[in-house]
């Protein structure tokens, strides 16, 4: 008996190395302990408690899909005389063959359920009965069939109710071992029911053929999803954010101020290579006032006419930090304008002065409001880092800008931006 056990659980961790990468997982190790009944035949004065005598299962399952599989498997019974009994003490070994079928697939349980399952099994049995009236024995074959309710808890695990049914022929002895069977054919009948548990072996990211939806309608859903996935992808790929004439997929830089020429690459053509695209620069030139001008013309210091000239363009926004959308990173050309600030204030040590950041329109005001501060801090950061001290300066985010038509692509870009206002 012992050797017969220990060749099952050898064939067990064999078959196991034979587990195959698939998209779901076919192999399971099945396990139950539980109680069963052996209703007859038995001699006289002779019976067995009724679903009560222990029972132990353990089998290895093969799904060839998700319907159906192949199930080995050994079970052993205690068969112990009822209260109105005379003694005996039996004891059932019996290993078996089984067809599985998945009637959780077959049914269309994955429609509405990916937690129950049930599944329905039948096959041939080999049994032997030991008991202990002068040491007899008996060797049993028959079929099995029941069903097999299920509670998914992962990928890897789920548990199990197994209720099965067993019809033995021609037996040579009763259960208690004490009389001759004299019927021939399906003379001796078992039943049991056993609690346990189906571990799925395999990789623990893919389901198991008790779970997987192989359907034909699940597989032509996956595959327009798949097909759905790849359009959306496509259709952003070929999207032109900045209606620069350049794909996204192909745009190196996808910001690109509107109406800039660029070169293949998306990037905006920089022939200075400045940081300020020649489309803007002599624009820029016309409504800015840079660092090099300003000290080429005397405006950044003292306290008469020229010093107030730099102060008014400051106070008054002519000077002014601008960055991309959503972003806390100014824009490489408004460099300039920190470089004017700075020069201001160390021509002006006595002055102090605030920053305060704006965002456009979009989005919610909680979140802006957050962004406008970042950006004046960034600007204040760099001031810091430039030389100048802490205590001159103060920062606070001001929120969303609402002077420019949201509808504006080009008027948001202007409301984006850090102001000065000298004290």
């Amino acid at each position: 008996m012992k050797r017969g056990v220990t060749t099952f659980l050898m064939m067990l961790i064999a078959s196991s190395s034979l587990i195959a990468q698939e998209d779901f997982n076919r192999w399971a190790i099945d396990f139950g302990a539980g109680v069963n009944k052996a209703t007859e035949p038995y001699g006289v004065g002779f019976d067995q408690n009724q679903l009560s005598d222990l029972t132990f299962e353990l089998g290895a399952r093969y799904m060839f899909n998700d319907k159906f599989g192949l199930r080995a498997e050994v079970g052993y019974s205690e068969i112990q005389p009822s209260s109105n009994s005379l003694d005996f003490d039996s004891s059932f070994l019996r290993l078996g063959v089984s067809g599985v079928a998945n009637l959780g697939a077959v049914l269309g349980f994955r429609d509405w359920t990916n937690r129950f399952n049930l599944l329905a099994h039948a096959g041939l049995q080999y049994g032997r009965l030991d008991t202990d009236f002068n040491s007899s024995t008996d060797q049993k074959i028959g079929v099995s069939g029941g069903l097999t309710p299920q509670i998914r808890l992962s990928n890897s695990i789920a548990l199990n109710l197994n209720l099965t049914a067993f019809a033995f022929e021609s037996a040579d002895l009763t259960w208690d071992g004490t009389a001759d069977a004299t019927q021939r054919g399906f003379d001796s009948f078992m039943y049991t029911a056993t609690i346990g548990a189906s571990f799925y072996l395999g990789n623990s990211d893919n389901p198991s053929a008790d779970w997987v939806d192989a359907s034909d309608k699940k597989q032509l859903q996956d595959e327009i999803d798949e097909l759905e996935d790849r359009l959306a992808s496509l259709e952003s790929d070929l999207q032109d954010d900045d209606r620069d004439g350049v794909p996204n997929y192909l745009d190196e830089e996808p910001n690109t101020p509107s109406g800039v020429r660029v070169d293949p690459k998306g990037r905006a053509l920089d022939s200075n290579g400045n940081g300020i695209p020649d489309d803007m620069e002599e624009g820029l030139r016309t409504k800015f006032v840079t660092a090099q001008q300003a000290e080429e013309e005397g405006m950044l210091g003292g306290s008469g006419q020229a010093g107030r000239l730099a102060k008014q363009l400051l106070n008054e926004g002519f000077v002014n930090v601008y960055f991309q959308f959503d972003s806390a990173q100014p824009e490489t050309y408004s460099f300039d304008a920190i470089n004017y600030m700075v020069r201001y204030m160390n021509a002006n040590p006595d002055s102090t002065a605030e920053l305060i950041g704006f965002t456009d329109q979009l989005g919610n005001e909680e979140y802006n409001q957050s962004l406008s501060e970042k950006r004046a801090k960034r600007v204040y950061d760099i001031l810091v880092a430039s030389g100048i001290s802490e205590d001159r300066l103060e920062y606070r985010g001001g929120g969303i800008d609402e002077s420019a038509d949201k509808d504006s692509r080009e008027a948001r870009t202007i409301v984006r931006r850090v102001t000065f206002m000298i004290k």
